[in-house]
């Protein structure tokens, strides 16, 4: 009886949240896309730089990562290389949300790992679609 009278968000982190990472230097893109995604039922932690990428990535053991490739201090075909030559994080699902939309870019990105490609501004609805299903293939990853 007490369950129906929780509030939809209680009840949804009283159960396990999938975990996201999200790479986003942009401050309003970043805020705006964590508090989507946490709406949406995802645990979601966010960072500005790559360069704390693969600790944060032990740290938090995201499940799915979403990827900027214009980051400040790395760029992310730099960071998707990095994933091929480490097999624990190359099993995490990476989706680069970019600004970048020639089609090179893409074909860049996809073959250095990135399993989907989505050009800014990002269709919101087609990307959460895109995260549970990519989720829903996916095993978990122990570390």
């Amino acid at each position: 009886m007490t369950a129906q009278l929780l509030p939809i968000n209680q009840r949804l982190n009283s159960q396990q949240l999938r975990r996201i990472l999200l790479v986003e230097d942009n401050d309003v893109n970043r805020m705006l896309m964590s508090d989507y995604l946490s709406y949406c039922g995802y645990h979601v932690h966010s960072l500005s730089l790559g360069s704390a990428l693969f600790s944060t990535i032990e740290k938090f053991q995201p499940e799915l990562i979403l990827l900027d490739l214009k980051l400040p201090d790395i760029d992310g075909y730099s960071l998707l290389e990095k994933f091929q030559h480490k097999p624990f994080f190359s099993r995490i699902p990476v989706i680069v949300v970019s600004a970048f939309a020639f089609k090179d870019d893409q074909e860049k990105a996809m073959k250095l790992g990135a399993c989907r490609y989505f050009v800014k501004p990002v269709n919101l609805q087609e990307l959460i679609m895109t995260i549970s299903e990519k989720l829903a293939c996916k095993k978990n990853i122990s570390f």
